[in-house]
């Protein structure tokens, strides 16, 4: 007989201990200090930015949470959703857009698995609403405006034509210095506890 051949792994161990299974993500598998620590370590614009260190997933996101308490008084709802809206890139890294428009759409699927399982551990809708996604979206193409032409070597026509006018927001309201993934880590998850005291302000 022709021998057994092995399922390829699909799950991924992390720091917590979890084992993040990729294709059936579980909500119990997902730690907030799991997303913390990967997005801390996961490099925007495939690392082809000025400054010491890398300009994280985690820092970008933390952008775009305060872009959009910046735009709109939204609630600690939306705010976390913006917090997490790239929390899947914990598990499968920043594909840069010119790589995603190359490779198709296969790894969406694996990707809202991920979002729905991370939203659900942390008591969020499993798909974020049509109206906060499109607030986020603004708020992201903001954040990448500014990455784009402090950090990426764009400069502002390209900017413009990739990402849009950035209104409402100016250079002075952001910090886009990149900073030492450690630190990152620690603001990224004080942010999601405050947040999260926000939502529930009466737990403990």
């Amino acid at each position: 007989m022709p021998p057994v051949e092995k399922a390829p792994r699909a799950w991924q161990r992390m720091l917590s201990g979890r084992r993040l299974d990729l294709l059936d993500p579980s909500p119990l598998d997902v730690e907030i200090s799991d997303i913390a620590q990967g997005l801390a370590r996961v490099a925007r614009w495939n690392g082809q930015t000025r400054g010491d260190h890398a300009f994280s997933v985690a820092q970008h996101s933390l952008m775009v949470e305060e872009i959009v308490g910046r735009l709109t008084s939204a609630p600690a709802q939306t705010l976390q959703l913006a917090l997490l809206h790239d929390a899947p890139e914990y598990v499968i890294g920043d594909m840069i857009s010119p790589f995603k428009s190359v490779v198709g759409g296969g790894y969406k699927t694996v990707e809202a698995r991920l979002e729905a399982a991370i939203h659900i551990r942390f008591g969020l809708p499993p798909t974020t609403p049509k109206t906060i996604k499109t607030l986020i979206k603004r708020a992201d193409q903001i954040a990448a405006y500014f990455e784009a032409t402090e950090l990426a070597g764009f400069d502002d026509k390209e900017a413009r034509a990739f990402f849009g006018a950035p209104r409402g927001i100016t250079r002075d309201m952001l910090d886009v210095a990149p900073r030492p993934a450690a630190e990152v880590e620690k603001m990224f998850i004080a942010r999601f506890e405050a947040i999260e005291l926000l939502r529930h302000p009466g737990n403990p």
